[in-house]
């Protein structure tokens, strides 16, 4: 079975198994007590911190330990906005944000808070003249992805960043969760306040992520209790999965650039196969784009249709964004950037990881150029008896 569904999560290295085993069996102790196995823990703690900062270009204590990209999100959005109402109650982000993003804006909405969401041109894209249009002087909040989760398009933020550095009340949020060890960013230049990582689509493990919070920021806590991180999210730290995180990050670390590098060449192989297959259109645009993220279209066929017929030939891809791909609706992040709703309809989403290969993407193609072929005849066929 080859799994090309590395943007709804990815296998753990097993590097990274070894060391959450290794945690779970010797540093079992709360990092928060005073005893000997206490002060281990809170050593690996330390560790892992310092780890992740230097990754990220930030300082240790910039480094908050959350559950993963969701709770990273929604105390970056709802810690902001709790803690700076009295400023004003506006918030601008763009219309193809992750639910996570998207959905804890339309929830403030219920506490008196607008937000304003802005569009984005035919390759996902959104324009920093549109930022600056949206702008209002009771704005608190910008947040945007810095690359898409469905389309792999990579956002301005540095651009918008940069420009936003000239409203020093206005913070800056740009969840990162599909961009880490792909694209590179650093969070000084682009003027980010509030960053949002998750373990999970980088080989490490499920159920941790980090939120980097910009020295001397204050955010309103979601989770309040022993005060752990700083005060800003409260409760026993997972250490065997932040020492799993800590782990893949050195593993980021160790591959530099070449992965990436590795990842664009499959990529293009991928773009030119696919363009030469009747009926398909790809999504994904071929310039400021990631390097592992392929969205395509089918239309007329079904995406589950297609994605089953891809399984049982042992290739594994997704529809949309995993979090939402159950719901029978079009993807939003399709139809925001015009692409109409039968096309909509029928996308698959093809991501890459370490774990694939050159080999790997030519025998998928062969599978795909099958797929397409068959599904298409059947509905031609089935077109014909409805019409006779």
């Amino acid at each position: 079975m080859i799994y090309l569904d590395n943007s709804a999560t990815t296998r753990p290295h097993p590097d990274v198994v070894e060391s959450m085993r290794r945690a779970m069996e010797n540093y079992y102790g709360n990092p928060s007590s005073l005893h000997h196995k206490g002060v281990e823990a809170e050593a690996v703690l330390k560790q892992a911190r310092e780890v992740a900062a230097s990754f990220l270009g930030c300082k240790p204590g910039e480094i908050i330990f959350t559950s993963g990209g969701t709770e990273s999100n929604n105390t970056a959005i709802k810690g902001v906005a709790f803690q700076y109402q009295n400023r004003g109650k506006h918030i601008i982000t763009t219309k193809v944000e992750h639910p996570a993003v998207y959905d804890v804006c339309q929830q403030l909405a219920s506490l008196g808070f607008e937000t304003t969401y802005l569009p984005v041109d035919r390759d996902g894209r959104v324009s920093l003249e549109d930022v600056q249009k949206a702008m209002r002087p009771d704005t608190i909040l910008v947040s945007v992805m810095h690359v898409n989760n469905e389309l792999g398009t990579i956002q301005p933020v540095v651009e918008i960043g940069q420009w936003l550095k000239q409203f020093p009340k206005v913070l800056f949020h740009v969840d990162a969760v599909q961009a880490i060890g792909k694209v590179p960013l650093k969070l000084k230049d682009a003027g980010i306040d509030l960053l949002s990582v998750s373990a999970h689509k980088f080989y490490g493990p499920r159920g941790v992520g980090i939120l980097y919070k910009r020295e001397g920021l204050i955010i309103h806590p979601l989770l309040m209790g022993g005060g752990q991180e700083s005060g800003v999210r409260s409760g026993t730290e997972n250490l065997p999965a932040i020492a799993g995180m800590a782990k893949a990050i050195r593993l980021l670390e160790e591959w530099g650039p070449a992965e990436s590098r590795r990842l664009q060449d499959m990529l293009v192989q991928l773009r030119e196969g696919i363009s030469k297959i009747e009926g398909c259109i790809i999504n994904t645009p071929e310039a400021h784009a990631a390097p592992h993220i392929m969205n395509i279209s089918v239309p007329g066929v079904k995406a589950e249709v297609l994605l089953h017929a891809l399984e049982e030939r042992g290739f594994l891809v997704s529809t949309k964004s995993a979090c939402s791909s159950k719901a029978n609706e079009p993807s939003r992040v399709l139809t925001s950037v015009g692409i109409e709703r039968d096309c909509a309809l029928s996308s698959l989403r093809i991501s890459l990881g370490r774990e694939n290969t050159a080999e790997d993407i030519k025998r998928f193609l062969e599978a795909l150029t099958v797929c397409v072929g068959t599904l298409r005849s059947q509905m031609k066929s089935k077109t014909k008896s409805v019409t006779r």
